[in-house]
């Protein structure tokens, strides 16, 4: 299988969210897809994306077209309940590929092609994920390292990965 990226661009955004109801792991817990449309704290990730800071890409299957995943980063609000561990307006990635095609290497080429894009702009990135999501894994081998471990918002244990990138360019 072929894997293909391109730019995220403003009109990802209903995919965007898609993608963002399983990087929040609403899939498991059986809530309906546009239930991460509909849950405000996690507006900041999606809604009003292709601010001029904003990056990401969109993967997709190159025999059929389909798209299959999204990893983008963006700058959260003043407050953000990350920025108590993370230094302030630093970007967040989200990153999701659809079920049919977690372990096929969409994730590791989205994250590349976004680390490599953001270096020009970002000194580093952060991302939460679940402790005992296999994703960890991935994002260490990218070079991103944990820095913390906050209660998440189902009441689990999640675990703040940062990457410091070579800085603005």
């Amino acid at each position: 299988m072929k894997i293909e990226l391109r730019r995220a661009v403003p009109d990802d955004q209903a995919f965007l969210w898609q993608m963002l109801y399983y990087a929040a792991h609403m899939d498991e817990g059986g809530e309906a897809p546009e239930s991460a449309r509909a849950n405000p704290a996690l507006a900041p990730y999606v809604e009003g994306f292709g601010r001029a800071d904003d990056v990401g890409v969109i993967a997709i299957d190159a025999i059929n077209h389909e798209r299959v995943g999204a990893a983008w980063i963006r700058r959260m609000p003043p407050g953000w309940p990350l920025y108590e561990v993370i230094e302030a307006a630093t970007p967040e990635l989200a990153i999701a590929v659809t079920p049919a095609y977690i372990g096929r290497g969409a994730g590791g080429l989205m994250i590349a092609r976004l680390l490599d894009t953001a270096a020009a702009d970002h000194r580093a990135i952060m991302l939460s994920v679940r402790a005992n999501n296999p994703a960890k894994v991935l994002y260490e081998r990218h070079g991103f390292s944990v820095v913390a471990e906050i209660t998440n918002r189902v009441g689990g244990k999640s675990l703040i990965m940062k990457i410091e990138l070579d800085g603005v360019r």
